[in-house]
């Protein structure tokens, strides 16, 4: 099975919320991913051939050599193109890109759009090739087959391609401007005082400013120029005249740019308006306009809420609220849906909230419930800390009267917890047990309103969980112990949930092996190796049907599995050559997790 580009992560490409369970590795998932497996030229489904060389075992009885990968089956048969990628009609937006699927027949030739693209056995292609332009945007596959009574069989198939479409606007002639460029747009509530980027794609020989409602102009600049000064400062090779900002030159067909500036959000008014003018030229455009919050306004409150579905909508130990630094941007604090928080802007689809007097962060719209109208200000205050032990874990009470917005905080020896719009005045912090795992809880206030709670730990730990205890209104910090290990048997009564990834999603290969077909064997072969070692398995998925994304954490969680390992064959977007870039990686997202990783 050739792997061109194909990785296997030993690693959880989860929700966030799989962060939450004992011991788990838990990257980020990314927003997109290009739905293209170019590691399967194969049949990696086939179950594997037994080796012919005897296999050595190990010091506990299961066997440690390799298992051989079985060959490419052979396909013979007639001619049948077959493209899996990129389909018809995708917009590809790159100079070079791959493109592959199936002929039918591994005897076959194949020429795509002229250039001779080698065939494996089993008909299956993949070619690494320029995008056609648009003024030919297709793929032209031609495939030619051999009889075997002589002659040849031949078969073409088009395929469709889109390419971005760049309004031209040249540096002559009447004036001509993107209008659809116009930056801000869409839904925007911010304070007054708040600086809106205001941008607007026209051409490079033009002029551009913003005319507010009071008459004063705010020039718009070249982002080009703004790049090569930063170049030039960094000592990094500046661009061209062409790209520095220097005007066009009349024979420019497409003399686009650029222009941006910043302007206070309460001087963006109905009235105001995009300027563009060259010589006697003017273009007006209009441009969205923010809904001001005003500093006498009342203040608007709303409660976290979570849209998870299935197992994780059972109870708050599953769900999460995800809260960004930036709209749509990565994942970095994780709170408990009922979390009160005030909003103070929205941008588009997403909404800031504040988690206290110096920190705002960004929930998509649909994770949060509004409060009426005057609504107080919730009131969260922590008067004790309580440690209490128990067989496998420790617990961490810090009552709160409310759920908290927080951050927590792995490191190797120690636990930190930040509190946000949550002061604290414990008068003692009872150790019940004078348990040997937590040695030590001090805070200091970091803030007026924000808290920092370290727990110096007395040896390692197995992993944490966050948890609010509605019973006795307090955020719960659950550190788990180091599980007893046999160093003869070192898996022996572990719990490992073993994942194969996806469906629903996933990538596809050249023959139209999907990843969920393909990692399913590999995760029942890798479930068979850990069994044979002592371990305790228990599998997300055993059949082709579809396990929820959230669902799969949740099961590991109430397992109160030692281990999350997920395997997927990753795919690569548009843009990337994996004749080049290919391998294997192992994602993890805590510190605690890299040694396993």
């Amino acid at each position: 099975m050739p792997a061109e580009s194909g990785s296997v992560n030993v690693a959880a490409r989860q929700e966030p919320r799989k962060r939450r369970a004992f011991g788990m590795f838990s990257p980020r998932i990314t927003a997109s991913r290009r739905l293209v497996a170019l590691a399967l030229l194969g049949a990696c489904a086939s179950p594997a051939r037994p080796s012919a060389t005897p296999v050595p075992a190990t010091s506990d009885g299961a066997s440690s050599a390799p298992v051989a990968l079985p060959a490419v089956p052979p396909a013979r048969g007639a001619l049948a193109v077959r493209v899996m990628h990129p389909g018809d009609g995708t917009m590809l937006g790159v100079d070079s890109t791959f493109i592959f699927g199936s002929v039918g027949s591994g005897d076959a030739t194949l020429r795509i759009n002229g250039t001779p693209v080698p065939v494996a056995d089993n008909g299956a292609f993949l070619a690494w090739l320029p995008v056609p332009p648009a003024s030919a945007p297709r793929y032209e596959l031609d495939a030619v087959r051999a009889r075997s009574g002589g002659g040849t069989d031949s078969v073409r198939t088009t395929v469709r391609i889109r390419r971005p479409v760049s309004t031209p606007l040249p540096a002559t002639g009447a004036l001509r401007v993107d209008s659809g460029s116009v930056q801000p747009g869409g839904a925007l509530r911010l304070r007054a005082d708040e600086r809106v980027r205001v941008s607007v794609r026209a051409p490079n020989n033009a002029t551009a400013w913003v005319r507010l409602a009071n008459g004063r102009d705010v020039p718009l600049v070249r982002a080009s120029e703004v790049a090569a000064v930063t170049a030039q400062v960094g000592r990094v090779t500046a661009p061209s005249s062409a790209t520095a900002g220097a005007p066009a030159s009349s024979a420019t067909a497409n003399a686009a740019t650029l222009f941006v500036g910043e302007v206070r959000a309460d001087a963006i008014t109905s009235a105001s308006r995009v300027i563009v003018a060259r010589d006697r030229d003017t273009v007006r455009l209009a441009m969205g306009v923010p809904d001001i919050v005003r500093a006498d306004a009342p203040r608007r409150f709303a409660l976290l809420r979570s849209t998870a579905t299935g197992l994780a909508a059972q109870s708050d130990t599953d769900r999460v609220v995800n809260g960004m630094p930036i709209p749509d941007g990565t994942y970095k604090w994780f709170l408990f849906p009922g979390t009160q928080v005030e909003v103070t802007g929205v941008q588009g689809t997403f909404s800031r909230v504040r988690l206290d007097a110096q920190l705002e962060a960004w929930v998509a719209n649909g994770n949060l419930q509004p409060l009426l109208d005057g609504a107080p200000a919730v009131r969260r205050v922590s008067g004790g800390l309580r440690v209490v032990p128990s067989a496998e874990w420790v617990d961490v009470i810090v009552p709160t009267g409310a759920r908290p917005a927080f951050l927590a905080e792995p490191d190797d020896d120690r636990m930190v917890i930040t509190f946000y719009d949550t002061p604290f005045t414990p008068s003692i912090s009872p150790m019940i047990g004078n348990d040997p795992l937590v040695r030590q809880l001090s805070w200091q206030p970091v803030a007026t309103d924000r808290t920092q709670l370290e727990v110096r730990l007395g040896g390692p730990m197995y992993g944490w969980l966050t948890m609010w205890d509605e019973s006795r209104r307090a955020f719960v910090l659950r550190v788990r112990r180091v599980p007893a290990i046999d160093a003869q048997r070192p898996l022996a009564g572990l719990t490992l949930v073993v994942d194969a990834g996806h469906p629903p999603g996933g990538a596809i290969g050249p023959t139209g092996l999907t990843e969920a077909q393909a990692v399913l064997p590999v995760a029942q072969q890798l479930a068979r190796l850990l069994e044979e070692r002592g371990a305790k398995v228990v599998m997300t998925r055993t059949t082709a049907e579809a396990v929820s994304l959230t669902d799969r954490p949740v099961m590991a969680r109430r397992a109160n599995a030692h281990a999350f390992l997920s395997v997927h064959l990753n795919a690569f977007g548009d843009g990337t050559n994996p004749f080049v870039n290919h391998g294997t990686s192992t994602l993890f997202f805590h510190q605690p997790s890299e040694p396993l990783a």
